[in-house]
């Protein structure tokens, strides 16, 4: 009897994945993969998601949705000073979806893998009558006890976050409702970085050795600066003040505002920046922005932890207090 040919999902893993896969993946031919963490390093796992028409949209390139779902999760384990070993991935396509976008989208997925050294091991591909997502799991690894996560703060840290924030928020107003935003009168370079920004996060996965040493508890910046701080101070008992006036801006964010104050609630809110929030020691800050500061991104100073009620964020402005009707995108 011949052997029967490869199914068409076996085609497809062959064409499009398969390039993808990395040591430990035994080419896709199994069911599981193996890995091994570096000499005194330990695992670090994060797992993110992108549902099109939740967390991107339908007309995104595909190219960019596949890169912007393994950024999403470089983010999380670059604010855990880990460097990446590879990714476990689940695609849910809908039968609508054609060869050419699904091309596009492997294409881009390969160059984000060669580009910041983390293969595919393993994953799964299916059908669904919903939209199209896109499921990454990926393996870190980290020094021993230097992993900050969010339970580690303490009263009297300072708070930093790198690069500029509210740029992916405002870039998705300005596709959104494109009629507010010609209001911000911005030059089509401001608008392209505010594009750029939404549709490609850029992961500080370089960072990740220096917030090792320096940072006391850090995660990345999702789903709004005001509520992940919010989060990181709940899970450390904490609460902070931030100072609005410090939070970073890019000029096209800076001129936004200008023209749209109302646009403070989308900056400090409304996520997507994929920067590191982070707190540590006082004591600790100038050495932590000049190692930045080498790398070629800006490390700048917005607040302090203090005690209080778990969670509680006092956001301030010219010496009032802010009172933000949204602190945070929500999922559900």
């Amino acid at each position: 009897m011949s052997a029967r040919p490869p199914s068409a999902e076996d085609e497809f893993v062959a064409r499009l994945i398969r390039p993808l896969s990395g040591e430990g993946a035994f080419n896709l031919m199994d069911d599981a993969a193996r890995v091994t963490a570096p000499r005194e390093h330990e695992l670090v796992l994060t797992a993110d998601a992108i549902v099109v028409g939740v967390h991107a949209l339908p007309e995104d390139p595909p190219d960019l949705i596949a890169r912007k779902a393994l950024r999403m999760n470089l983010s999380d384990i670059a604010a855990k000073g880990a460097k990446p070993l590879g990714f476990l991935m689940t695609l849910a396509v809908p039968k609508t979806t054609d060869q050419a976008w699904l091309t596009r989208f492997f294409e881009g997925l390969k160059a984000d893998c060669e580009s910041f050294a983390c293969p595919l091991l393993g994953g799964d591909t299916t059908r669904t009558p919903g939209p199209l997502s896109v499921s990454i799991t990926l393996i870190g690894a980290a020094r021993p006890g230097r992993m900050p996560t969010r339970l580690d703060a303490r009263s009297g840290d300072v708070i930093g976050v790198t690069g500029t924030i509210g740029d992916a928020a405002l870039g998705l107003i300005q596709r959104r409702a494109p009629e507010r935003a010609a209001g911000w009168n911005l030059s089509v370079a401001e608008r392209e970085h505010l594009a750029s920004r939404y549709l490609l996060p850029q992961p500080r996965i370089e960072l990740a050795e220096i917030i090792a040493r320096h940072a006391r508890a850090a995660m990345d910046v999702s789903d709004g600066l005001v509520g992940d701080l919010e989060r990181l101070c709940r899970a450390s008992g904490l609460s902070a003040q931030l100072d609005a006036d410090e939070v970073p801006l890019s000029p096209a964010a800076r001129k936004a505002l200008v023209a749209d104050h109302a646009s403070i609630e989308s900056i400090l809110g409304g996520g997507d920046d994929y920067e590191i929030l982070l707190t540590l020691e006082r004591e600790s800050w100038s050495s932590f922005s000049a190692e930045c500061e080498v790398k070629g991104i800006a490390a700048t100073l917005i607040g302090e932890t203090v005690s209080g009620e778990p969670g509680t964020v006092r956001v301030m402005q010219a010496d009032r207090e802010l009172v933000l009707e949204q602190t945070a995108f929500s999922h559900l």
